[in-house]
């Protein structure tokens, strides 16, 4: 499964690079927009976005459907002044619930200029890639591309911290090569990474050699992780003996998984014990690598190293020789995000179903997750707690009291964690459903609607069991003290059964009659045809008129 999506682009295409491109969709809500300066995107999908008014509510998003599995995302953010209003926005995104990426304003200059590309690989469960963005303040957030990709859900050592974890991407980088991947060349990467350069990223460029071969590298483009040859036929090194030293930036709350990507590609090493370096991370001193006695030469090999309890912005990562001289093709750096609770399935499908029933304005902003992530407010008039053993979110309140809507409520609502609900002063109709009898529910106001039909009985017994109920100004509502008898034809669940014989009786009685008319009218036309001879030859119809004739004379 591989989905891209041209975020404000009209049209499908394919790139420069071959990647196939799809017209903007999935989305919430939002407007398209064009960056102010397109002749400074060389890529089509960089050059147009979608927006975000606070008008359409402070949480909107793109859900796309896809099977359950591992993915690669992909974003691309971009300002460059669209609206002229010389304000880079601040927001927040989520993807499957789970904070990810903040934007503040104001952005970098390069950033807000030509935009930025942010990665993650999630675990998708639920059958819907839902990525968010949440507005801070009254800015708009916007977004300039989004790509979907499913990979090997073994990749990256998953089993070992299971696939409630995402890792984001907090620096990829080629060591001694130019930048490669999706949007920087044709060499191509089976999950579509991108590999940055490290020119910035390296402490001292001092006594550094570059070591590249075309020369073809074994064990790459292998499961699970796919990694591509081209990563290892560049290495940075050091002309004489000494230290490389890398500087990745770093965010101090968060874990950080570190993978480093050797290969033996200096034809002059060709036994063990020529290149041997201790790996250095944050001063801790976590392994000793010998590339050619753990692979040989022309041979991919991978070391992966998880670092914890970060106290500064930068991590630091130092090859520091004890024979001959460090090598190092690629290092990665991934945060390991633990993925937010989320809302109990059930209420959340619920909440759908009420949110299309009552035809929920956008300004409310009822998308994604109603409760997730729980660092952001919950969908407008919806209230969120932790479940009894703090598994998954749940909805216990629920207020959207004088907000114009319209429609029925849907059956459904009334689950087990709902404890209030003010539905008061809008125009709905139809009948209450029996779900709002739930047991745990304290207080129901639905005063000041249009609905009509019979009180379900545990409704009213919330009153009885010393909640709140408030059903004044539904003046169709029977069937409960205060409130008319229902007449005959209504029941719990609506039109009673005698009710619903009365009525097909009646309809068989009029399909009877519409037949019983229809005959007649179709025998007396019969007659008057018989009459008059219609339908045969002019001639036989003269002759049929003197008979006619003389026999009256007679």
């Amino acid at each position: 499964t591989v989905i891209r999506i041209d975020c404000g682009g009209y049209n499908n295409f394919t790139s420069q690079f071959n990647l196939s491109w799809i017209s903007d969709r999935f989305f919430s809500g939002g407007a398209p927009g064009l960056v102010s300066e397109p002749h400074n995107f060389d890529q089509e999908q960089e050059r147009t976005l979608r927006f975000f008014p606070i008008a359409m509510g402070k949480k909107n998003c793109y859900t796309v459907n896809v099977p359950d599995g591992r993915y690669y995302i992909r974003t691309f953010f971009v300002y460059d002044n669209y609206d002229s209003r010389k304000h880079s926005p601040s927001f927040e995104v989520s993807v499957e619930g789970t904070l990810v990426f903040s934007w503040r304003s104001p952005w970098l200059d390069e950033n807000a200029k030509l935009g930025a590309y942010s990665d993650l690989f999630a675990f998708i469960k639920d059958g819907e890639a839902t990525v968010c963005l949440y507005s801070i303040a009254t800015d708009a957030p916007v977004i300039g591309s989004l790509e979907i990709v499913q990979v090997d859900p073994l990749s990256y050592a998953s089993p070992s911290f299971g696939n409630n974890v995402i890792l984001v991407n907090y620096g990829r980088l080629t060591c001694g090569s130019n930048s490669f991947g999706p949007g920087f060349s044709n060499d191509t990467d089976r999950f579509g990474r991108a590999w940055q350069s490290d020119i910035n990223f390296v402490n001292s460029l001092e006594r550094t050699h570059v070591l590249s071969t075309q020369n073809l590298i074994k064990s790459t483009d292998q499961a699970h992780d796919y990694f591509p040859p081209h990563l290892y036929q560049t290495a940075l090194t050091l002309t004489s003996k000494g230290q490389l030293e890398y500087r990745l930036p770093v965010d101090t709350r968060l874990d950080y998984m570190l993978w480093f990507h050797f290969a033996e590609i200096d034809p002059s090493i060709n036994a063990p014990g020529q290149r041997v370096f201790d790996i250095i991370v944050n001063d801790i001193n976590v392994h000793q690598i010998d590339i050619f006695k753990e692979v040989g030469s022309f041979t991919a090999f991978r070391w992966q190293h998880t670092a914890h309890n970060l106290t500064k912005s930068t991590i630091s990562i130092k090859l520091v020789a004890v024979h001959g001289t460090p090598l190092i093709n690629g290092v990665e750096n991934y945060a390991l995000i633990p993925m937010d609770l989320a809302t109990v399935t059930s209420e959340v499908a619920a909440m759908r179903a009420l949110k299309e029933s009552l035809r929920i304005p956008d300004r409310m902003g009822w998308n994604g997750d109603p409760c997730a992530p729980s660092t952001w407010d919950a969908w407008e008039g919806v209230t969120c707690y932790y479940n009894k053993d703090s598994t998954a979110l749940v909805i216990t309140h629920l207020n959207l009291s004088s907000n114009s809507l319209r429609g029925s409520i849907p059956t459904g609502l009334g689950h087990a964690s709902l404890k209030t609900v003010d539905l008061s002063n809008n125009q709905l109709s139809g009948m209450i459903p029996q779900s709002l009898g739930s047991l745990q529910l304290q207080l129901v106001l639905l005063n000041g609607n249009e609905m009509e039909g019979q009180v379900p009985e545990d409704l009213y017994s919330i009153g009885v069991r010393g909640g709140t109920i408030n059903l004044t100004g539904n003046l169709a509502l029977c069937g409960v003290p205060s409130l008319p008898d229902c007449p005959y034809f209504w029941e719990k669940d609506g039109l009673s059964v005698g009710a619903k014989i009365g009525i097909a009786l009646s309809a068989v009685l009029l399909v009877i009659m519409l037949i019983s008319i229809l005959y007649i009218c179709f025998m007396r036309k019969r007659d008057k045809d018989y009459d008059f001879g219609l339908g045969l030859p002019h001639d036989l119809i003269l002759r049929s008129n003197r008979y006619q004739k003389q026999k009256n004379r007679l």
